[in-house]
């Protein structure tokens, strides 16, 4: 039952993770808010939404730190710099805009992108057609 209860406080923290940074995000690109506090929070959105890593995740333990500890302390950070007022309306935009559905042409675009760099890596390693 404890175990439980652990893994939904855990479930609900990634969650709220995951909105402030959509929030960050959203006041990145906000004009009222500050511009220190919109440097942070476009530094931490897009570390938290970059697939690229400080430390990559292969290596054990260490590879996952900057998920639980750098991340956390980014956003903690810069939401202590937005004004409190302007973090509460862009959390209630990031909510709406977690809740929208997956955008398939967003997904198709990623798959492209990842398929010309496939098809790019596979003719600088075997050269060009003959």
């Amino acid at each position: 039952m404890k175990q439980n209860a652990t893994v939904l406080r855990l479930r609900d923290w990634a969650r709220l993770i995951k909105r402030d940074v959509v929030a960050l995000y959203i006041a990145a690109r906000d004009p009222r808010v500050p511009w220190l506090a919109k440097t942070v929070a476009a530094l931490v959105a897009a570390y938290a939404l970059s697939p690229i890593d400080l430390i990559p995740d292969f290596i054990p333990v260490i590879g996952y730190l900057d998920d639980v500890i750098l991340v956390p302390l980014g956003i903690l950070l810069a939401v202590r710099l937005v004004p409190k007022n302007l973090m509460v309306e862009f959390r209630i935009e990031a909510d709406l805009r977690v809740a929208k559905p997956i955008s398939r042409l967003g997904a198709i675009s990623v798959i492209a992108i990842w398929l010309a760099a496939a098809a790019l890596a596979a003719w600088w390693i075997l050269g060009p057609p003959v």
